[in-house]
């Protein structure tokens, strides 16, 4: 990794993790043990709570799997390290001047493949700088009004 060219976002786009990609097969459970993938995932959620906030949703996605991850979440947490190593010498820095708070929310409607929970996020900014955030999985099922319950 020390060679890679660092990733833009923390993410891979279009990329959905999800129970599925975790292998079923004793002999490929066994090849992914020989990565570090839990104590690497214990590492991005301390840089996450401590500093680096910008990665809180996808840090959260792939601790889901501890146990048994796929490749792809290895993938994944590869990718999260190189978006990292790109940004690592940005600053969080507050402008002078009024003090306008701003927040923002979005909703993630039925993004978890494996159970179908929504994830609703929100941060709070303060003269630029984030704040405050929150993420959390929602365990309420959304009912859309033109679909027949029956």
């Amino acid at each position: 990794m020390n060679n890679t060219k660092g990733a833009v976002m923390p993410s891979r786009h279009g990329v959905r993790l999800c129970k599925e990609q975790c292998p079923i097969d004793p002999q490929k459970i066994e090849d992914m043990r020989r990565f570090p993938y839990a104590s690497t995932v214990g590492s991005l959620m301390y840089a996450m709570l401590c500093t680096r906030p910008n990665i809180y949703y996808v840090a959260g996605i792939v601790s889901r799997s501890q146990s048994n991850p796929g490749k792809e979440y290895w993938t994944t947490v590869k990718h999260i390290l190189k978006y990292l190593k790109r940004t690592k010498d940005n600053v969080l820095v507050y402008k002078s001047g009024a003090l306008n708070p701003l927040g923002y929310t979005n909703l993630d409607f039925q993004a978890f493949l494996d159970d179908r929970k929504s994830t609703p996020r929100m941060i709070f900014t303060l003269a630029g700088g984030a704040v405050d955030w929150k993420m959390s999985s929602n365990s309420q099922y959304l009912t859309l009004p033109w679909r027949s319950n029956t």
